[in-house]
């Protein structure tokens, strides 16, 4: 999966909105939770205040009092984060209000700002920071006591940190819950999209193995969505054959045409000595080269582009060798192949015999004691690749060529050596040839101290058992 592909697209953008829907519902549900336990530790609070209420009474001199215990030994302890304080509304500095036994000689913070006007029956609900810097959940109600003329507020404090405490836990345990559930929904898209876009890699195989010339049209059953297209290819491909199959059809009909006449005008030529008869032949010498070399590039272009064509490199090679060491069994020449039995040429027979023939005719010719042939496959990289090649390096031990002598060779017609025979039309015809398959002719100095010609085609590396 790479960042470019389908998967990875459709993956990451289910993803992100997973996220981004989880972490809003763990939001939303963690503020929810946590107005249901201040709900509740409220009306715990509540409770209490409503005892304090029910046990605070005045003595006879106006002094407040209790006439029972609200119900808690946490109330009693020293600090211990619940307390409850009772103090006139309108009270002078040296006013000391009722207090639990677990505020000792302090007192709890009132509302301040946030108090209500005289008379409220509402109460107030707050936090703040009590003895031994406590968070408190405060509940403060303003009640007239029987016997009273004034207000008293009635105050009761419970440790916020146990709110705090149990709000954490669920965070923690919310936080697992929606981070397993994430990991299930990515892990669920991924197969989703794994299954779904399982036709779409049959799709790509196929094609690929329609390039490398393992079966001629796409195969299996595709979903509707690809099916179309499935035909569609499949009816190119038949065109493309046919294609080639006539432009093969003309090509032969064409050279025919033209070549029967101008062997007629030739054989007239020769028959004429005089200047007329030579430069007419001369001309239609020209010509023929010309036709000649026109129709070859329209065979070899018709060829290099049907799909599905492919050639198994290794009995071609071995084939040209065996031949030019019988002729040159004189010379005694060492020929060396080295290639694989699962290289192939994404191309046909004929072209390959033609370009590596070319080669190795070259070869045999200038060499002194030993030619080398190695078949170098496509590496892993690029093994099933759209532009896989394969390299043909032939290497001889003769003379070799200057730079400049290089860049001539290739020319068409050029001829380094007017004593050898040719037409010094071999390596161009090569060059042009792997030109028309997106390939390239290159020349070096070989090892074994003469020209190392280095051909690349198109080709593919097959599993042979």
């Amino acid at each position: 999966m790479t960042r470019n592909s389908l998967e990875f697209r459709l993956l990451a953008s289910g993803a992100v909105w997973s996220i981004v829907v989880l972490v809003t519902t763990g939001l939303i549900i963690s503020s929810l939770m946590r107005e249901v336990v201040e709900a509740n530790f409220d009306a715990r609070l509540q409770a209490y205040l409503d005892g304090l209420i029910a046990n605070i009474e005045l003595d006879p001199d106006g002094r407040l009092k209790t006439v029972g215990s609200i119900g808690d030994a946490r109330f009693d302890q020293p600090l211990s984060g619940w307390y409850w304080q009772v103090s006139p509304v309108e009270r002078s500095p040296s006013t000391v209000p009722l207090t639990s036994l677990s505020l000792l000689d302090q007192s709890l913070p009132l509302s301040g700002s946030e108090a209500l006007p005289p008379g409220s029956p509402s109460m107030q609900r707050f936090y703040r920071r009590g003895p031994a810097d406590q968070n408190l959940r405060i509940v403060q109600q303003d009640i007239q006591l029987a016997g009273s003329e004034g207000l008293h507020t009635f105050t009761v404090g419970g440790n916020g940190d146990e709110l705090e405490a149990q709000m954490s836990k669920f965070n923690n345990t919310l936080i697992v819950a929606l981070t397993v559930m994430g990991l299930g929904v990515v892990a669920a898209a991924l197969i989703q999209i794994r299954f779904g876009l399982r036709p779409l890699r049959m799709f790509e195989r196929s094609l690929s193995n329609i390039r490398t010339g393992r079966q001629s049209r796409l195969t299996g059953t595709f979903p509707d969505e690809v099916q179309q297209v499935a035909e569609e290819l499949n009816a190119l491909l038949a065109s493309n054959e046919q294609i080639v199959s006539r432009a093969r059809t003309h090509v032969g009909n064409l050279a025919h045409a033209l070549k029967t006449p101008l062997s007629v005008i030739a054989n007239e030529a020769k028959a004429d000595s005089g200047p007329v008869g030579a430069k007419v032949a001369e001309q239609a010498a020209i010509m023929g080269d010309q036709i000649s070399l026109y129709l070859e590039r329209a065979r070899m272009a018709a060829r290099g582009r049907a799909l599905g064509v492919v050639t198994e490199v290794l009995p071609v090679v071995d084939a040209i060798m065996r031949t030019l060491v019988r002729i040159h069994a004189d010379r005694a020449i060492a020929a060396t192949v080295t290639c694989d039995r699962s290289v192939f040429f994404q191309g046909e027979k004929q072209d390959l015999e033609e370009a590596i023939g070319n080669l190795l005719e070259n070869a045999f010719k200038w060499a002194d004691s030993a030619v080398t042939v190695t078949v170098e496959p496509p590496h892993s990289g690029q093994a099933e690749g759209r532009h896989a090649q394969l390299r043909v390096r032939v290497e001889d031990d003769g003379p070799g060529l200057t730079d400049a002598q290089k860049h001539e060779a290739v020319k068409r017609g050029s001829r380094l050596d007017e004593t050898m025979p040719g037409s010094g039309l071999g390596l161009s015809i090569v060059a042009e040839l792997a030109a028309l398959y997106d390939g390239r002719l290159a020349l070096h100095d070989s090892a074994l101290g003469g020209l190392r010609v280095d051909l690349d085609l198109p080709g593919s590396k097959a599993d042979v058992a």
